[in-house]
C-alpha cells in the first residue's frame, strides 16, 4: 500500500519513484490494486495544488484513474485506529490513517516518510530511501 510520500515521489520522479513504479506494475500484472487511504489522497491533492497549482493537479487527477490504486474511505473504525496511533506516536494525522489502513489489511506500507520510523515494530515498511 502507498502513503502520500510514496505517491508524490512517483508522480514527481523523485528518489524512490522506481520502487513505486515497480509496485504499481506488479499490482497491474497480478490484476490487483495497491491500497491508499482517501485521507492520503487528499494530502497528495493539497500538496500538488499548493506547490504546482490547480492545472498540475488536474493532470495528476486524470492520471490516477489509470493506476492500480484502490482508494479506501475513512471509516469510523479506521478513524478510531488512526486516532489511537496519533495519540501515542509523533506522526501526522494523515500518516496515522496510512498506518491504520496498513495494519487493518496487514499490508506492507511503501513510504520514505521518516515519521513512520516510530512504527517500524508495528508495520511492515518498504522504505523508498533510508
Amino acid at each position: 500500500m502507498l502513503d502520500s510520500f510514496a505517491l508524490l515521489a512517483y508522480l514527481r520522479g523523485e528518489d524512490g519513484a522506481d520502487l513505486v513504479q515497480h509496485a504499481l506494475e506488479t499490482a497491474s500484472r497480478r490484476d490487483t490494486h495497491l491500497l491508499m487511504s482517501e485521507v492520503n489522497y487528499a494530502e497528495v491533492k493539497y500538496i500538488t495544488i499548493r506547490k504546482d497549482g490547480r492545472e498540475a493537479w488536474e493532470r495528476v487527477a486524470a492520471s490516477l484513474d489509470s493506476l492500480p490504486i484502490a482508494f479506501q474511505p475513512a471509516t469510523r473504525a479506521m478513524a478510531d485506529a488512526a486516532a489511537d496511533l496519533k495519540a501515542s506516536h509523533s506522526i501526522s494525522l494523515a500518516d496515522a490513517f496510512a498506518a491504520a489502513l496498513a495494519k487493518e489489511h496487514k499490508a506492507e506500507l511503501i513510504t520514505g516518510d521518516p515519521e513512520f520510523r516510530a512504527l517500524e515494530k508495528q508495520l511492515r515498511i518498504r522504505w523508498l530511501k533510508r
